[in-house]
This record gives structure tokens, C-alpha cells and sequence, in this order.
């Protein structure tokens, strides 16, 4: 118990010191003089298409801004609302190549048919405030690339529970302030929600192309950029940007199931990842239960840590005293993830994607 103890308190202390020194992107005017390309996929997205545009046609202090919406092969009516927006441009996407994600095939398009120096890549499910865009790309300073972490809007009990370790787990694991330093390319954190990157930067790492198969794009991305001598890293954004991920409890389990078997790199890394989410997690309020002051302690630090990471990313406090019981759906998930890899039936939005 003394050892989990100790992990429980390194995670305390690195929310705080992640809590204090992450850059923080707020809804502040700023002039942006270079070209910028919004670049936004979409696939089944009539719900999502219309307000998502919006929130990217107000944004101000952008000089020459284009916006680039690719339809990948839409059953519904997202193509025809796409349509009926004279101020962007609608591409009609090609039919996804073999051992292509079709999120990342549908992004090396976009890119293709754009100009601007800065690219911007926005899930559908993500609405800006009006100054979003110039206000993160400010906060690159000397950086190649940001990904702005949005504020995680949740709806259910399930999702108010879970949703919060988005955010905490790499706030409670990741020393940022040495990983983004130095560019470790194995402490990389990023969120292809809101994802700004140099099209210099982009193109000489190889842009999607170099990870086409990757479910975990966004970390793979800004690994591939690291890798390629290029700065950058994670921003808190929740002042800024907000993303809904899921509408059911359906599509969170289908939305982790395929690229969670992808997050801790091995059979042996899950392993490993599931042996501390138990000990950290779960141990503690079982050995609390039977009258461990250590084990209650534990408790406490990993709670508080819930805590600051909530109020710093502006999430829910409220659930994290049900943080084993999110911990407990966590490792359900890696779980089902790797039953889907090894039974080759991992999908998303109807396509299957058996060979990541």
C-alpha cells in the first residue's frame, strides 16, 4: 500500500504542476497575418454540419482564412447542408484506398486542395468561440504545431462519469513541461479535435500519408512531427473550443473499443497501464473499505487530483468520488478493444478497420 501511495501522490503533484505551467488558450482578439485553412471531415454529420461551420465562419482576427469541408461518402443529408453554404468549399471525398483510416484519407485530401500556411484540422462534434483559432495559433510562439485541448461536453451518467479521465489521466502522467522541453516523442499528448499545425511542418513530416493507418491519428501525428525535429504539444482550450464525442452510450463504447487496444503500445504496455489503473484506481477504496488509513489516503490524493484536473480543463467535479468506478469501465474497455483487434471486428461510423 506504501507504493501506491507513492504513485498516487507523483500523480497529485504532476496535475498541479501540469495545472500551472500547460498553456492556457483563451478567447482573446489577436491579428493573425499569415493564411489560415480550416480543414473539417465529415461523415454522417447532418446534426453537427451546420452549427460546427458557423462557429468557424465567425472566427475574427484572421486576414485570409479558407474553409475546406470534405463529405466522406455521407448517406444522409450532410452533403446537401454542405451544399447550401456558399462561403466554403465542399469537396466530394474519393472512396477511402486499402490500409487507409478514412478519417486521416479524408484529411490528406483536405490538405491537398488547400493553401493556407497554418492548417487547421476540426472534428464536426467541435464548436469554436470567435476568436478560437487566432487565439491558439498566438499561443504557438516558436511552436510548429498546438493541439488545443477542447472543453468535453458530456450527457448521461455514463458519460459524466468516464469522460473526466480524458483529460486527467495525461495531466496525472505526463510531465509536460519536460515532454514538450525536450520533445519526447513517447510522452506526446494530443487531440485531433482542434489540431493547428505549419503546412511546412505537416508536409515535411509527411502529414497523414506517414500515419494512414494509425486509429490514434492525433498522437501519431504529433509523434511523426516530433520525430521530424519540429515543437509543439497539448494546450488547455476549454475556454475557447468545446467537443460532444459521443450521443449514446453505444458510440463511447464503439469510439474507445477501436483505438484503445492502439494507447499503451503493447499487449505488455496494457498490462502494465491495467495493473496501475487497478492499483491506483480501484485498491485503494477496497482497502478503505476495510480500514487502511493508507489506503484512504491513497484515495484522497488521486480524488483531489480528479479534482484540480476538472476545475483546470473545465470539466465536471462532481463524479470524481466515482472514480473507481470510472476506472472500473476503463479497463472494461481496454479489454473490449483488444477482443475486437483479435477477432478483427473493430468499425467506426460503418466501415471496418481490421488491419490497424
Amino acid at each position: 500500500m506504501r507504493f501506491i501511495l507513492l504513485i498516487s501522490s507523483a500523480s497529485l503533484l504532476l496535475v498541479v504542476l501540469n495545472s500551472l505551467t500547460i498553456r492556457v488558450v483563451k478567447n482573446g482578439f489577436k491579428s493573425i497575418p499569415e493564411s489560415v485553412s480550416v480543414l473539417i471531415p465529415m461523415r454522417n454529420e447532418e446534426k453537427n454540419a451546420q452549427d460546427c461551420i458557423n462557429s468557424v465562419l465567425s472566427q475574427k482576427g484572421i486576414s485570409s482564412l479558407e474553409v475546406l469541408v470534405l463529405d466522406d461518402e455521407s448517406t444522409d443529408k450532410t452533403l446537401a447542408i454542405l451544399n447550401g453554404i456558399p462561403t466554403i468549399k465542399v469537396i466530394n471525398g474519393q472512396p477511402t484506398p486499402q490500409n487507409w483510416i478514412g478519417k486521416l484519407w479524408a484529411c490528406d485530401q483536405l490538405v491537398k486542395q488547400s493553401k493556407g500556411e497554418f492548417l487547421v484540422f476540426i472534428d464536426a462534434d467541435v464548436r469554436l468561440d470567435d476568436c478560437a483559432i487566432s487565439s491558439a495559433i498566438s499561443q504557438m510562439d516558436k511552436w510548429d504545431f498546438i493541439s488545443p485541448y477542447p472543453k468535453q461536453i458530456v450527457s448521461g451518467l455514463v458519460q459524466r462519469i468516464f469522460q473526466p479521465l480524458l483529460q486527467w489521466s495525461w495531466l496525472a502522467s505526463v510531465p509536460l513541461f519536460i515532454s514538450q522541453r525536450f520533445s519526447i516523442k513517447s510522452m506526446a499528448i494530443a487531440n485531433g479535435q482542434f489540431f493547428i499545425v505549419k503546412r511546412s511542418a505537416y508536409l515535411a513530416c509527411g502529414g497523414h500519408e506517414s500515419i494512414k493507418g494509425e486509429v490514434l491519428d492525433d498522437l501519431m501525428l504529433a509523434r511523426a512531427l516530433l520525430k521530424s525535429g519540429f515543437k509543439g504539444g497539448v494546450a488547455e482550450a476549454s475556454q475557447v473550443a468545446q467537443c460532444k464525442m459521443y450521443d449514446s452510450n453505444r458510440q463511447l463504447f464503439l469510439g474507445y473499443q477501436k483505438s484503445l487496444h492502439k494507447a499503451f503500445g503493447s499487449k505488455l504496455g496494457a498490462v502494465v497501464a491495467i495493473t496501475l489503473l487497478v492499483s491506483t484506481g480501484i485498491i485503494p477504496i477496497i482497502g478503505t473499505l476495510y480500514g487502511s488509513e493508507l489506503a484512504l489516503l491513497s484515495f484522497f490524493l488521486v480524488f483531489a487530483s480528479r479534482i484540480i484536473s476538472s476545475l483546470r480543463t473545465g470539466g465536471i467535479p462532481n463524479t470524481a468520488l466515482l472514480h473507481p468506478l470510472a476506472i472500473s469501465l476503463l479497463v472494461f474497455l481496454i479489454f473490449y478493444s483488444w477482443y475486437g483487434k483479435l477477432t478483427k471486428t473493430l468499425s467506426w461510423r460503418g466501415r471496418s478497420i481490421v488491419n490497424v
